[in-house]
Protein backbone atom coordinates (compact mmCIF):
# COMPACT_ATOMS: atom_id res chain seq x y z
CA UNK A 1 0.00 0.00 0.00
CA UNK A 2 1.42 3.35 -1.04
CA UNK A 3 2.00 5.98 1.67
CA UNK A 4 -0.03 9.14 1.18
CA UNK A 5 2.12 12.03 0.07
CA UNK A 6 1.24 15.40 1.57
CA UNK A 7 0.65 18.17 -0.91
CA UNK A 8 0.42 20.85 1.78
CA UNK A 9 3.27 23.33 1.20
CA UNK A 10 3.06 24.53 4.83
CA UNK A 11 5.24 23.33 7.69
CA UNK A 12 4.95 23.94 11.43
CA UNK A 13 7.18 26.50 13.15
CA UNK A 14 7.29 28.26 16.52
CA UNK A 15 8.75 31.64 17.45
CA UNK A 16 8.86 33.33 20.86
CA UNK A 17 8.11 37.01 20.39
CA UNK A 18 9.00 39.84 22.74
CA UNK A 19 6.76 42.79 21.99
CA UNK A 20 7.58 46.22 23.38
CA UNK A 21 4.97 48.77 24.38
CA UNK A 22 5.52 52.39 25.35
CA UNK A 23 3.38 54.04 28.00
CA UNK A 24 3.62 57.63 29.14
CA UNK A 25 2.55 58.23 32.73
CA UNK A 26 2.42 60.72 35.54
CA UNK A 27 4.13 59.67 38.76
CA UNK A 28 3.55 61.21 42.16
CA UNK A 29 5.69 60.59 45.23
CA UNK A 30 4.32 61.32 48.72
CA UNK A 31 5.93 63.69 51.17
CA UNK A 32 8.70 61.85 52.93
CA UNK A 33 9.42 59.36 50.16
CA UNK A 34 12.93 60.66 49.52
CA UNK A 35 13.70 61.18 53.20
CA UNK A 36 12.47 57.83 54.52
CA UNK A 37 14.85 55.64 52.54
CA UNK A 38 13.82 52.37 54.18
CA UNK A 39 10.07 52.78 53.92
CA UNK A 40 8.09 50.89 51.28
CA UNK A 41 5.05 52.77 50.07
CA UNK A 42 1.62 51.81 48.74
CA UNK A 43 1.03 52.20 44.98
CA UNK A 44 -2.25 53.52 43.56
CA UNK A 45 -2.69 53.10 39.81
CA UNK A 46 -5.29 55.37 38.18
CA UNK A 47 -6.68 54.55 34.72
CA UNK A 48 -8.46 57.34 32.86
CA UNK A 49 -11.37 57.17 30.42
CA UNK A 50 -11.53 57.27 26.61
CA UNK A 51 -11.57 61.07 26.45
CA UNK A 52 -8.07 61.42 27.88
CA UNK A 53 -6.24 59.18 25.40
CA UNK A 54 -3.36 60.61 23.37
CA UNK A 55 0.18 61.89 23.97
CA UNK A 56 -0.56 64.93 26.12
CA UNK A 57 -0.23 64.03 29.80
CA UNK A 58 -2.12 67.17 30.77
CA UNK A 59 -5.27 65.35 29.62
CA UNK A 60 -4.71 62.77 32.35
CA UNK A 61 -5.00 65.57 34.94
CA UNK A 62 -8.66 66.24 34.06
CA UNK A 63 -10.18 63.68 36.44
CA UNK A 64 -9.44 61.37 39.30
CA UNK A 65 -6.45 61.26 41.65
CA UNK A 66 -4.17 62.96 39.10
CA UNK A 67 -6.58 65.92 38.97
CA UNK A 68 -6.69 66.11 42.77
CA UNK A 69 -2.88 66.06 42.92
CA UNK A 70 -2.69 68.82 40.30
CA UNK A 71 -4.94 70.91 42.54
CA UNK A 72 -2.66 70.40 45.54
CA UNK A 73 -4.11 67.37 47.32
CA UNK A 74 -1.60 65.18 49.13
CA UNK A 75 -1.64 61.40 49.02
CA UNK A 76 0.21 59.08 51.43
CA UNK A 77 1.17 56.76 48.60
CA UNK A 78 2.85 56.65 45.20
CA UNK A 79 0.30 57.42 42.46
CA UNK A 80 0.86 56.31 38.86
CA UNK A 81 -1.44 57.67 36.14
CA UNK A 82 -0.58 56.15 32.74
CA UNK A 83 -2.00 57.45 29.46
CA UNK A 84 -3.59 55.21 26.86
CA UNK A 85 -2.48 56.01 23.29
CA UNK A 86 -5.01 57.56 20.92
CA UNK A 87 -7.55 55.31 19.19
CA UNK A 88 -6.64 52.26 21.27
CA UNK A 89 -7.91 50.53 24.39
CA UNK A 90 -5.92 49.83 27.53
CA UNK A 91 -3.29 47.18 26.81
CA UNK A 92 -3.58 44.90 29.85
CA UNK A 93 -0.16 43.16 29.58
CA UNK A 94 1.47 46.58 29.21
CA UNK A 95 -0.25 47.83 32.35
CA UNK A 96 0.84 44.73 34.24
CA UNK A 97 4.40 45.28 33.03
CA UNK A 98 4.21 48.90 34.19
CA UNK A 99 3.15 47.82 37.68
CA UNK A 100 6.04 45.36 37.75
CA UNK A 101 8.51 48.03 36.61
CA UNK A 102 7.29 50.56 39.16
CA UNK A 103 7.50 47.98 41.94
CA UNK A 104 11.09 47.15 40.96
CA UNK A 105 12.33 50.70 40.39
CA UNK A 106 10.74 52.36 43.41
CA UNK A 107 10.19 51.46 47.03
CA UNK A 108 6.73 49.95 46.59
CA UNK A 109 5.09 47.64 49.10
CA UNK A 110 3.92 44.68 46.96
CA UNK A 111 1.20 43.93 49.50
CA UNK A 112 -0.40 47.35 48.95
CA UNK A 113 -1.04 47.86 45.24
CA UNK A 114 -4.43 49.35 44.34
CA UNK A 115 -6.33 49.97 41.11
CA UNK A 116 -8.94 52.58 40.33
CA UNK A 117 -10.26 53.91 37.06
CA UNK A 118 -13.26 55.44 35.33
CA UNK A 119 -15.30 54.42 32.30
CA UNK A 120 -12.81 52.79 29.90
CA UNK A 121 -10.42 52.74 32.84
CA UNK A 122 -13.10 51.18 35.03
CA UNK A 123 -13.43 48.32 32.56
CA UNK A 124 -9.65 47.90 32.60
CA UNK A 125 -9.61 47.76 36.41
CA UNK A 126 -12.12 44.90 36.39
CA UNK A 127 -10.16 43.13 33.64
CA UNK A 128 -6.79 43.44 35.38
CA UNK A 129 -8.31 42.12 38.59
CA UNK A 130 -9.86 39.17 36.76
CA UNK A 131 -6.48 38.31 35.23
CA UNK A 132 -4.52 38.44 38.52
CA UNK A 133 -6.80 38.94 41.55
CA UNK A 134 -4.11 38.02 44.07
CA UNK A 135 -1.80 40.79 42.87
CA UNK A 136 -3.92 43.70 44.09
CA UNK A 137 -4.91 44.63 47.62
CA UNK A 138 -8.14 46.34 46.51
CA UNK A 139 -9.87 47.88 43.48
CA UNK A 140 -12.28 50.78 42.96
CA UNK A 141 -13.79 50.68 39.44
CA UNK A 142 -16.10 53.55 38.47
CA UNK A 143 -18.78 53.30 35.75
CA UNK A 144 -17.12 50.26 34.20
CA UNK A 145 -17.96 46.60 33.95
CA UNK A 146 -16.43 43.15 34.10
CA UNK A 147 -17.38 39.57 33.32
CA UNK A 148 -19.83 38.15 35.88
CA UNK A 149 -18.82 34.59 34.93
CA UNK A 150 -15.34 35.39 36.33
CA UNK A 151 -16.66 36.81 39.60
CA UNK A 152 -15.60 33.75 41.57
CA UNK A 153 -11.98 34.75 40.90
CA UNK A 154 -12.56 38.03 42.74
CA UNK A 155 -14.52 36.83 45.75
CA UNK A 156 -11.59 37.44 48.13
CA UNK A 157 -10.59 40.78 46.61
CA UNK A 158 -11.83 43.94 48.36
CA UNK A 159 -13.98 45.83 45.83
CA UNK A 160 -15.75 49.17 46.04
CA UNK A 161 -17.57 49.97 42.80
CA UNK A 162 -19.36 53.19 41.80
CA UNK A 163 -21.87 54.06 39.10
CA UNK A 164 -24.48 56.63 38.16
CA UNK A 165 -28.04 55.28 38.02
CA UNK A 166 -28.80 57.39 34.94
CA UNK A 167 -25.61 56.63 33.02
CA UNK A 168 -26.40 56.79 29.27
CA UNK A 169 -22.92 55.61 28.21
CA UNK A 170 -22.25 52.57 30.40
CA UNK A 171 -25.51 51.12 31.77
CA UNK A 172 -25.59 50.85 35.54
CA UNK A 173 -26.28 47.14 35.05
CA UNK A 174 -22.61 46.72 34.12
CA UNK A 175 -21.69 47.39 37.75
CA UNK A 176 -24.79 45.89 39.36
CA UNK A 177 -24.34 42.59 37.54
CA UNK A 178 -20.74 42.32 38.72
CA UNK A 179 -21.66 43.11 42.32
CA UNK A 180 -24.51 40.60 42.25
CA UNK A 181 -22.22 37.91 40.83
CA UNK A 182 -19.52 38.67 43.40
CA UNK A 183 -21.97 38.35 46.28
CA UNK A 184 -23.34 35.12 44.84
CA UNK A 185 -19.76 33.81 44.67
CA UNK A 186 -19.24 34.56 48.37
CA UNK A 187 -17.58 37.96 48.08
CA UNK A 188 -18.39 41.07 50.11
CA UNK A 189 -18.01 43.97 47.66
CA UNK A 190 -19.11 47.52 48.40
CA UNK A 191 -21.20 49.36 45.84
CA UNK A 192 -22.33 52.98 45.62
CA UNK A 193 -24.97 53.93 43.04
CA UNK A 194 -25.60 57.66 42.74
CA UNK A 195 -29.33 57.92 42.00
CA UNK A 196 -29.18 61.18 40.03
CA UNK A 197 -25.75 60.84 38.40
CA UNK A 198 -25.28 60.19 34.70
CA UNK A 199 -21.95 59.00 33.29
CA UNK A 200 -19.85 61.20 35.53
CA UNK A 201 -19.99 59.24 38.76
CA UNK A 202 -16.28 59.78 39.32
CA UNK A 203 -16.44 63.37 40.56
CA UNK A 204 -18.58 62.34 43.53
CA UNK A 205 -16.64 59.12 44.11
CA UNK A 206 -13.22 60.74 44.17
CA UNK A 207 -14.45 63.55 46.43
CA UNK A 208 -14.95 60.92 49.11
CA UNK A 209 -11.84 60.84 51.27
CA UNK A 210 -13.40 57.68 52.67
CA UNK A 211 -12.66 55.94 49.36
CA UNK A 212 -8.92 56.53 49.57
CA UNK A 213 -8.86 55.76 53.29
CA UNK A 214 -10.62 52.47 52.54
CA UNK A 215 -8.26 51.57 49.69
CA UNK A 216 -5.13 52.26 51.70
CA UNK A 217 -6.41 50.24 54.66
CA UNK A 218 -6.39 47.04 52.58
CA UNK A 219 -3.39 44.69 52.59
CA UNK A 220 -2.56 41.41 50.95
CA UNK A 221 -1.75 38.68 53.48
CA UNK A 222 1.89 38.13 54.30
CA UNK A 223 3.63 35.27 52.56
CA UNK A 224 5.34 32.64 54.74
CA UNK A 225 8.73 34.23 53.94
CA UNK A 226 7.73 37.72 55.08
Amino acid sequence: MKKAVSTDPQSAHRTTLRVSHTLNYLLYFPDGYRLESRTRWPLLVFLHGAGERGDDLNLVKKHGPSALIARGQKFPCVVASPQCPLDTWWDLPALEALVTALTCRHRIDPRRIYLTGLSMGGYAVWSLAERAPSRYAAIAPICGGGHPKHAVRLRDLPVWAFHGARDPVVPVAATVNMITALRAAGGSPRCTIYPHARHNAWSAAYRKSELFDWLLSQHLPKSPRQ
